[in-house]
């Protein structure tokens, strides 16, 4: 997914500036359609893999959105949502795999709060899921107020629709930590509860930090992007 956002930006834009004018509304239409359509398609998952993989098309259109605004605000938002992306998907992927390794199961039923048994999990895992909505100080947040920004200054009906995908984007995402961290707790399928371990929780430490770190410090990255942005 990165990759394809590398090369719009480096090639794309770079090297064919006028044909990536011409196409941005095409690239536009389709980067709306794919973040409702995927937004709308992640609320019907019952799977906790297929629930972050879904949501992560989503994102990558709110990107193309951002790389096609072909302003400085636009492309910088983009950069930091894939740098973002990065990190907060790659920490769901991870506690969805521990939750698999210890129960089995992925299936979003035979889950329910895991905050009363699981402390130190649910914690990360709320951390990360409210990174991935872009809640005000988690690594997304700059990237898609970027985004946002910058689609406002060339087209406002595209800025509307990519908000849209974003409040979908909360809704399953606010969906999946209440249902899966709070409520009841299941026993009935699942009897023995274990919290992170050590290394586990080692493991998880530097994607914690980082989503933290960029949404409070996001001139850590932004002074790179600026130099990188006036080279194309």
């Amino acid at each position: 997914m990165k990759l394809g956002g590398f090369g719009f930006i480096r090639y794309s834009i770079g090297l064919f500036v006028e044909a990536s004018a011409y196409f941005s509304p095409l690239v536009y239409v389709i980067s709306c359609f794919g973040v409702i359509y995927a937004s709308l398609t992640t609320l019907q998952q019952v799977d906790l893999k297929k629930i972050i993989a879904y949501s992560s098309v989503g994102h990558m259109g709110v990107v193309t959105i951002g790389i096609f605004s072909l302003n400085i605000p636009g492309i910088m938002g983009a950069v930091l949502l894939m740098i973002s992306h990065g990190i907060v998907s790659g920490a769901l992927f991870i506690c969805v795999g521990l939750l698999y390794d210890r129960f089995a199961t992925r299936t979003i039923r035979y889950y329910s709060g895991l905050m009363h048994v699981m402390p130190l999990f649910s914690v990360c895992f709320m951390v990360f899921t409210m990174g991935n909505i872009g809640l005000p100080g988690t690594s997304s947040f700059v990237g898609e107020f970027l985004i946002l920004a910058g689609c406002l200054q060339t087209n406002f009906l595209v800025a509307i629709l990519s908000a849209l995908g974003m409040v979908l984007g909360a809704a399953y995402s606010l969906w999946l930590c209440n249902r899966l961290l709070f409520g009841n707790l299941k026993q009935s399928s699942i009897k023995v509860f274990n919290d992170l371990t050590r290394l586990e929780a080692y493991m998880l430490a530097p994607f914690f930090l980082l989503t933290i770190l960029f949404g409070v410090a996001p001139e850590v990255i932004m002074c790179f992007l600026n130099a990188s942005l006036s080279v194309i």
